[in-house]
Parts: structure tokens; C-alpha cells; sequence
């Protein structure tokens, strides 16, 4: 039960997390619809520099490991291995901000598209917990990947509701 406990507390507080930085995005984050495009752009920034971390840090691992160098995969459990994962579920949520954060911004132009860019950060923030939370203790990731994934959600239902409202 801990460990449940743990990572539902975790996902808690990325729910939590994705309310506040939405609200924030909304409230206090006005773009112009001219600004739209480069607001976009910008927000995904930081989420690539994370990634391009990432791919170094795996890169780094395979240079210095004699297996892995051949394209082996890492010893399971190890630091490469964990890198490995983080990397996967890394594309995994830029792939789904890519497809979902455009058409958000859009929804909300003239009550917040600059929700995007607070979402930028935030996946920044997040991702960092989930990569390091994944190396202290696998159920700490809980936080990094619900503070990654539900705001891109929290956001999209947002934009929904004001759009249908």
C-alpha cells in the first residue's frame, strides 16, 4: 500500500500542478492572436532543450559502457536503462503536447493561449522531477508524470469548455 499511496499522491499533486499552471496561463499569460505562431513556437523550446539533455545523457552512457557502445541494451535496472525509459516516456509526452498544444492555443484565443507557454515550462519543471524521481526512487517518478501529462489535458478540456460555453 505505500507504494500506491506514494504514487497517488504523486499523481495528485501533478493534477494539482496542471490546474495551477493552466490557471495561470489563462490569467495571467495574454498573448495577442499576432503572437500566436512565435508563442507556439517558444513553448516547445524548452521541452526540446530536455530532450536534446536526454538523448545526450543516453548518448554519454553508451560511449562509456563496452556492451552498450555495440548498441546492447543496458543492464535492467541500471542508470542506463532508467535513462532509456525516461527518454521513451519523454517522446512520448512531447508527442502528445505536439498534437494537442497547437490546437489548445487556438481554442483559447481571446481567454489565454498563453496557457502554451506556461505549459512549456511546466513540462520542463516536470520532466526533470520524472528523471530524477526515476533514479531516487521509481514510485517519486509519479509526480513528474502527472505533472507532465495533465496539464496538456487540464488545458484541452479548458479550451473546450470556454469554446462550447
Amino acid at each position: 500500500m505505500r507504494r500506491r499511496g506514494l504514487i497517488g499522491l504523486g499523481m495528485a499533486a501533478g493534477v494539482l500542478w496542471g490546474l495551477g499552471l493552466v490557471w495561470v496561463g489563462v490569467s495571467y499569460v495574454p498573448i495577442p492572436i499576432f503572437l500566436l505562431a512565435p508563442t507556439l513556437a517558444f513553448s516547445f523550446l524548452g521541452p526540446g532543450i530536455v530532450l536534446t539533455l536526454m538523448i545526450g545523457r543516453l548518448a554519454a552512457r553508451r560511449f562509456f559502457d563496452d556492451a552498450a557502445i555495440d548498441g546492447a541494451p543496458f543492464e535492467p535496472g541500471s542508470s542506463g536503462e532508467i535513462d532509456q525509459r525516461v527518454l521513451q516516456n519523454t517522446l512520448e509526452q512531447l508527442a502528445l503536447a505536439l498534437a494537442l498544444w497547437p490546437p489548445t492555443a487556438y481554442l483559447m484565443l481571446g481567454s489565454g493561449p498563453g496557457v502554451v507557454s506556461c505549459l512549456g515550462i511546466g513540462f520542463v519543471i516536470a520532466r526533470v522531477a520524472f528523471w530524477a524521481g526515476y533514479h531516487r526512487w521509481p514510485p517519486l517518478r509519479a509526480f513528474g508524470f502527472a505533472a507532465t501529462f495533465y496539464p496538456t489535458i487540464i488545458a484541452l478540456v479548458w479550451a473546450l469548455v470556454i469554446r462550447l460555453t
